[in-house]
């Protein structure tokens, strides 16, 4: 379900989603567990690569430990005439379930930092989500009963795809598989007052963080720092930026990650997120029961996710 829609600062027409090799991870009634797909030309089907090819990994992080055989594969397929899924039987899944790590950056755009009142930090803020916070594009995002403070938060997100570990900038785009859009979303009261003011336990709840519709390969990406991102609630844009405000760009961030940590395929690094937040809006503004948040990047598309 590509659905598309305008941000203000957009060109007169909606984003329009790469349609080079979309990678997509689903259920359908007919299929038992997950399988790895494509989406069609046209958005509206998937291609189930695992018919295709029955010897290919029916999970996207196995897909990804298969490396460059595994995406051999997946290009054939585009050029193939094959049986489409409609859109209506399939189930999508996000594109990376289970990774070794999701990292996240924090204060990682300009006009973010400007918002806050806060100076552009020298070197990346880094935190984590656990990986049980990942949901599907089009899951529900459940409110906690410990937080009355959940707020939003669209982000780029990169996907490894090759093991690393002391990766240096200029090799870093060979380590990447390919991008999503995650939502990073985010308990304040908990990140910002509670548990010592460690952020992790507001960033981690259940359901927080919603990740596709579909991995999208690098190759595909014309410039991953060059993408305009929003984020609606209701309808109502509250972020609109672009990927150049980042402060440290895909190939920084793997660089200094990976002095710290070995980066495995299917690792997920969520890049920051621009202004508009609601806990800096005045009075601030938090998700309720029945709203419905929409996260929107170029190129890659959107995802939509009800709150309960």
């Amino acid at each position: 379900m590509m659905v598309l829609i305008f941000c203000p600062q957009a060109q007169k027409r909606p984003f329009q989603p790469s349609r080079d090799m979309r990678l997509v991870q689903f259920l359908a009634p007919h299929l038992t567990g997950p399988h790895v797909g494509l989406e069609s030309e046209n958005g509206e089907g998937v291609i189930n690569l695992n018919a295709f090819d029955p010897t290919l990994p029916k999970t996207m992080m196995h897909f990804l430990e298969q490396g460059e055989p595994a995406l051999s594969v997946a290009r054939s397929a585009l050029t193939a005439q094959l049986p489409v899924l409609p859109r209506s039987e399939v189930t999508l899944l996000a594109p990376i379930t289970r990774p070794d790590k999701v990292v996240c950056v924090g204060m990682n755009y300009a006009d973010h930092c400007k918002e806050q009142n806060v100076s552009v930090p020298k070197e990346p803020i880094i935190f984590s989500k656990f990986g049980s916070s990942i949901v599907g594009p089009y899951d529900e995002i459940v409110l906690p009963p410990e937080s009355k403070e959940v707020d939003w938060e669209v982000e780029l997100a990169v996907v490894i795809g090759n093991k690393g570990k002391h990766i240096k900038a200029t090799d870093a785009m060979a380590h990447v598989a390919g991008f999503t859009v995650a939502h990073d979303v985010s308990a304040r009261d908990w990140q910002m007052r509670r548990n010592g003011k460690q952020w992790l336990l507001g960033k981690t709840f259940d359901t927080f963080c919603p990740l596709g519709p579909a991995l999208v390969t690098r190759d595909s990406v014309a410039d991953p720092h060059n993408l305009k991102i929003c984020c609606r609630v209701n309808g109502e844009v509250v972020q609109s930026s672009n990927t150049n405000q980042m402060v440290f760009k895909t190939e920084e961030l793997i660089a200094w990650i990976s002095q710290f940590v070995t980066l495995y395929p299917g690792d997920i690094i969520l890049t920051g997120t621009p202004p508009g937040v609601g806990v800096f809006r005045k009075p601030p503004v938090f998700l309720q029961k029945g709203d419905e948040v929409q996260c929107e990047i170029e190129e890659l598309g959107v995802i939509i996710n009800k709150v309960v």
